[in-house]
């Protein structure tokens, strides 16, 4: 079966019915994405070409450009193309080039899928998808590194055929069989210098390694195509089988989820659970032996992962988000009437009475006002912080106050403390300082209310904008 009928045939096979949906081509002007637009063009389904110049080989990266600018005009389709200054990304954000290129790029193409443009413009979102031509040996390549990298199961089947609205249809085809369909038809195609610089690793492993292994093995490329279909069909068993262990195991608590310790050590085989378990939280293979361990120490203890704590608390692992720290220092003053924290307000008012009886919200401090002065310091708490907890006559600092009142330590880094000349007068949310408290002699009560306020609600929240009845509230001393 020729390229061409063989193309057809495996998207037939999957069930995609290209003839009905508006296409986008990644289109670099290599070999295999030139194939790819020519066929595209041949069956005669609606498309346009994406061309990223990601400025990295100078002139040759310009040359690229016109060539497929070139190509779209022949093959007469709309044609995108984006200069990125990916250096400046990717030492922005601290990333490899190659990193840096890959969200540069898929960023773009999400913007395009969005666009109106070609026979379909009127089509939506569910029927527009962006089309690479990765094919069979990068999807080898990709079986690998994986491998060699130490990944689990599901990287042991390489590039996916399909990855929510992007399509790879030629997984199918070798590189061979690509180019012997692209010298047949005379197509011409751009070769990227950088593809034989073997310091990237996907370009050692094809151009020094898998050469070797064809020497000592000449079957190896077939094998190891056979070996994405087994794969495949294993990581849907081993996949239903950790599933149902999964679910059997976690427990949610909003955006925080939580195992318990004993019986996720009956697990079996306890380090592959323990590794798929923390795998959605960004936790790598290489820290499987740390959350091993981790359920053998003592409360407290946590690993982190980019974007989560792995924390051992009481009987339980819980996991909890990574989120951005606010360390500014705000000020309160007189004339303000609230300041936002994170997702929180702290606002506050003053009474000329004291309540009667004492409100139970933690979240609600009344204190004297008379020896209190705008405006207002209000940070984050930090090591050697100390207090007079609202009882005692002895100052404790916050980090043992935490401790004896058993505060997890995912929680006690979202502390805010409130100072007046120095002097911290609450805990916000936990406790008020015994020297601010109110007593039979107070004239003047300020009271300070920390409240949960969402995105949307922050515009509503300007400097003196609540209102203030002069009404105490009524409720129970802690």
């Amino acid at each position: 079966m020729h390229l061409s009928e063989a193309f057809l045939h495996h998207i037939d096979q999957l069930g995609w019915n290209l003839t009905q949906k508006r296409l986008l081509l990644a289109v670099s002007g290599g070999l295999d994405s030139v194939v790819l637009a020519h066929l595209c063009r041949e069956a005669g389904y609606d498309f346009a070409i994406a061309h990223c110049n990601f400025q990295l080989r100078g002139a040759e990266s310009d040359a690229d450009a016109a060539f497929v600018r070139a190509l779209a005009a022949t093959l007469a389709v709309p044609y995108f193309e984006k200069s990125f200054d990916t250096n400046s990304y990717s030492v922005e954000k601290k990333i490899s080039i190659q990193v840096a290129a890959r969200e540069l790029r898929y960023a773009w193409f999400e913007e395009l899928l969005q666009q109106p443009w070609g026979a379909h413009a009127r089509c939506t979102m569910d029927d527009s998808f962006l089309l690479t031509a990765h094919h069979l040996d990068d999807s080898i390549e990709t079986l690998l590194l994986n491998f060699f990298k130490g990944t689990g199961v599901a990287g042991l089947t390489g590039i996916p055929v399909q990855n929510g609205r992007v399509l790879r249809p030629l997984l199918f085809a070798g590189r061979g069989q690509i180019r012997a369909w692209a010298d047949a038809r005379a197509l011409s195609w751009r070769e990227d210098s950088s593809n034989s610089d073997t310091k990237y690793t996907r370009n050692a492993l094809r151009n020094e390694v898998l050469p070797l292994l064809e020497k000592l093995f000449p079957q190896v490329r077939q094998n190891l195509a056979h070996n994405l279909e087994r794969f495949a069909g294993l990581e849907a068993v081993y996949r239903s089988s950790i599933d149902a262990q999964l679910k059997k195991l976690l427990e949610w608590h909003g955006s925080e989820a939580r195992v318990p310790v004993r019986k996720l050590l009956q697990a079996t085989p306890l380090d592959t659970v323990l590794y798929e378990l923390a795998r959605p939280f960004g936790f790598t293979p290489g820290q499987t032996n740390g959350l091993r361990r981790l359920l053998d120490s003592g409360p407290g203890r946590y690993i982190d992962s980019a974007t989560h704590r792995a924390l051992r608390y009481g009987v339980w692992l819980q996991v909890v988000p990574l989120q951005g720290r606010d360390n500014r220092l705000h000020l309160l003053e007189r004339n303000e009437s609230s300041v936002l924290l994170d997702e929180q307000v702290l606002s506050w008012e003053e009474w000329t009475a004291a309540p009667a009886v004492m409100p139970p919200d933690p979240a609600i401090a009344l204190l004297d006002a008379r020896d209190i002065r705008f405006p207002l310091v209000v940070r984050r708490w930090k090591e050697g912080d100390y207090f007079y907890p609202l009882g005692m006559r002895k100052k404790k600092k916050l980090a043992r106050f935490f401790i004896d009142s058993k505060l997890p330590r995912h929680l006690r880094e979202r502390v805010w403390v409130v100072e007046s000349h120095k002097k911290i007068v609450w805990v916000a949310g936990l406790r008020i300082d015994d020297r601010f408290k109110v007593t039979p002699a107070t004239r003047k009560v300020l009271q300070l209310r920390l409240a949960a306020v969402s995105p949307s609600d922050n515009a509503s929240l300007p400097a003196g904008s609540s209102e203030r009845s002069g009404t105490p509230p009524s409720g129970t001393r802690e």
